[in-house]
C-alpha cells in the first residue's frame, strides 16, 4: 500500500517551508557515530572502481545532497528504482529482485512479509549506531513489527513515520465530534466531508470504527492475534459496507490529488478530511502568515484508534558480498544521521524516527507532531488486506450503491 501521495512535486512542496541546506563534506553516519576511517573495513576508497548500490525505494527519500555526499565518501554509485506502493515493490522482489536490488523500502507489517518470504535478510542493529537516537515508540519493544513474529531476529531498520489523521476546521466542527472517527460519517456535517478515493484506507479506517462499535476490536480474534483493521471478518466487512454507503451520501467528494484537499479546505467547502498531514501543515503555515483566519487541527489518533506508518530500510537476501553488505549498512546509518534527517524533514516534508527536536524550531515541532510520537502506539500500521478480493467486492458494492 502506498502512503506517499503521488500527485506531483507541487504536493510535496505544499508541506515544505524551508530551503535546501548545503552539502555535507563527509559522511554524516561516520561523524555522528564517532567512527574512524576503518568503521566499515570492507568499503573501498573513492579512488577504487565504482560499486553500485541498487535501491528499490520511494522517490522522496532520494535526497540529492545526501546521495552526492555518500557517493563521494565511499566511491559508490547510488542507483535508485522507484515504486508507488508496497505491493509493487514486493512483486518486484519476488520476481527476481533479490538479485537486482541491494536495499528495499517498506512500511508497516510488510518487512515481516518480506523476511518470511526469504526476500530480505536479518539486520544487525549494532552496525546502525545512529538508531540509538530513535524515538522509543519507533523501535522494539514498543514498536514490534521490525522483529520476526514470535522471534528476536530484526528484519528492518525504521526510517520515517506519519499518520493518516483527520484535518479539521474547528470553526465548523464540534471538538467532541472531532475526537472520533465517526465524525466522518456524521450527518451533521453532510456536504462538507471529503475522503480519499483509495479503497484500502477507507475500508481499514471504517473497520476500526465498526469493530469498536461491534465490540470485536478487543474480543478474541479468529486468527488468535490482536485486532488488525486489514484482517476483518466477513461480519465486520458487511458492517463496513453499510457505513461506507451511508457516508457516500454525506460526502462532498473523494479526492485523488492533494491540491484538491487544499482548495476545498481553504474555500470552506470542506470542513474535514483524512489525510497524511500535508494539507494540515500548509493550512498551519497560512494561518501563521495571516492568510487564513482559522487554525487547522489534526487528529492523529481518534479515540477508536487510527492508521499510521513507519517506513523502513531492508537489506536484500541477495546481498552476500561482504563489501556490498557494509555499503548497505553505511547507507542506512548515514541516512539516520541528524544532519540527513533534518534534510528529509525540511526538504521532503517527512518526519524522521530519529529525535532531532534539539535542532528544530518550535514551529517545526508542532507542524510535524514531534511531541506526539508516543501516540504511534495507538495507530494500526499499514498492511495488505487479508482478502483483496473481498475488499474489492465491498468497495465495488459501495461505489454501485
Amino acid at each position: 500500500m502506498n502512503h506517499k501521495p503521488t500527485s506531483t512535486a507541487l504536493t510535496l512542496r505544499a508541506a515544505k517551508a524551508f530551503n535546501r541546506r548545503t552539502l555535507l563534506a563527509r559522511s554524516a553516519a561516520v561523524a555522528a557515530a564517532g567512527l574512524g576511517a576503518n568503521a566499515f573495513p570492507y568499503i573501498r576508497n573513492a579512488e577504487a572502481a565504482t560499486l553500485e548500490l541498487r535501491v528499490l525505494m520511494w522517490a522522496n527519500y532520494n535526497v540529492e545532497s545526501t546521495v552526492a555526499a555518500f557517493e563521494q565518501q565511499y566511491g559508490v554509485r547510488f542507483a535508485p528504482t522507484y515504486f508507488d506502493g508496497n505491493s509493487e515493490a514486493f512483486n518486484k522482489m519476488k520476481a527476481g529482485g533479490t538479485q537486482d536490488f541491494d536495499l528495499v523500502q517498506a512500511d508497516g507489517h510488510w518487512p515481516r512479509t518480506y523476511h518470511k518470504q526469504g526476500l530480505t535478510q536479518s539486520i544487525d542493529n549494532s552496525k546502525v549506531p545512529n538508531l540509538a537516537n530513535a524515538y522509543p515508540a519507533c523501535v522494539p519493544p514498543i514498536y514490534p513489527l521490525n522483529v520476526v513474529e514470535g522471534g528476536t531476529d530484526v528484519v528492518a531498520v525504521p526510517n520515517c513515520w506519519g499518520g493518516y489523521g483527520v484535518t479539521i476546521n474547528p470553526t465548523h466542527v464540534d471538538p467532541v465530534d472531532a475526537e472520533s472517527i465517526e465524525v466522518l460519517y456524521n450527518e451533521k456535517y453532510s456536504g462538507h466531508i471529503i475522503t480519499s478515493n483509495r479503497f484500502e484506507e477507507n475500508i481499514a479506517e471504517t473497520g476500526i470504527l465498526v469493530a469498536d462499535r461491534m465490540g470485536t476490536k478487543t474480543a478474541p480474534r479468529p486468527d488468535g492475534k490482536p485486532f488488525n483493521p486489514y484482517v476483518l471478518t466477513d461480519e465486520e466487512l458487511e458492517e463496513v459496507k453499510k457505513w461506507l454507503i451511508k457516508q457516500k451520501g454525506l460526502l462532498l467528494t473523494r479526492y485523488v490529488e492533494y491540491d484538491m484537499v487544499d482548495r476545498l479546505m481553504l474555500s470552506g467547502q470542506a470542513w474535514m478530511s483524512p489525510e497524511w498531514g500535508i494539507t494540515f501543515r500548509r493550512l498551519l503555515a497560512m494561518h501563521r502568515n495571516n492568510e487564513l483566519d482559522w487554525k487547522a487541527q489534526y487528529v492523529l489518533v481518534p479515540k477508536e484508534g487510527g492508521l499510521g506508518w513507519i517506513d523502513n530500510w531492508m537489506i536484500s537476501s541477495g546481498v552476500q558480498d561482504a563489501e556490498k553488505l557494509e555499503i548497505c549498512y553505511a547507507w542506512i546509518n548515514n541516512f539516520l544521521s541528524d544532519e540527513n534527517m533534518l534534510k528529509v524533514l525540511r526538504e521532503e516534508g517527512t518526519a524522521s524516527i530519529i529525535d532531532i527536536r534539539k535542532h528544530l524550531t518550535e514551529i517545526e515541532i508542532e507542524d510535524f507532531l514531534l511531541n506526539q510520537t508516543d501516540k504511534l502506539a495507538g495507530l494500526y500500521m499499514f498492511d495488505q488486506p487479508s482478502s483483496p478480493e473481498k475488499w474489492e467486492r465491498v468497495w465495488s458494492e459501495v461505489e454501485a450503491a
